[in-house]
C-alpha cells in the first residue's frame, strides 16, 4: 500500500491521505478510485468488489482495455492470489473493465 500525503493542515499536525494502489498489469501507481478490486475471501471465493467493501486480500487492476488484456495474457492475478484461477474469471475482469469504459 502506496500512502501519500496532500500536505500539513491549517495547524501544521493533520495531513489528509490519499489512498494509492499499484495495477498488477501495469505496475503504476494510481488513486485508489481510478482501479478495480479483485479479492480473495478466507474462504478461498475470488470476486470482483466494486464497493471495495469485501474483507480479504486485494489485487487492482487498471480500468483500461490494454491493462486487461495484459493481465489476461499474462494471468497476473495467479501470483497474487497464489493459485491458478479459470480464464472465465479473466474474461468476466475483461467484460467488468470494458462495461466501466
Amino acid at each position: 500500500m502506496i500512502v501519500m500525503s496532500r500536505g500539513k493542515s491549517f495547524k501544521g499536525t493533520a495531513t489528509k491521505q490519499i489512498e494509492m494502489r499499484r495495477c498488477v498489469a501495469c505496475r503504476q501507481v494510481r488513486h485508489k478510485s481510478e482501479l478495480l478490486r479483485v479479492v480473495k475471501t478466507a474462504a478461498g471465493e475470488i470476486s470482483i468488489d466494486n464497493a471495495t467493501k469485501i474483507f480479504g486480500r486485494g489485487a487492482y487492476v487498471c480500468k483500461s482495455a490494454s491493462c486487461a488484456a495484459n493481465l489476461k495474457k499474462r494471468h497476473g492475478l495467479d501470483k497474487s492470489f497464489k493459485t491458478k484461477l479459470p480464464n472465465e474469471l479473466y474474461e468476466k475482469i475483461c467484460d467488468e473493465i470494458s462495461d466501466a469504459v
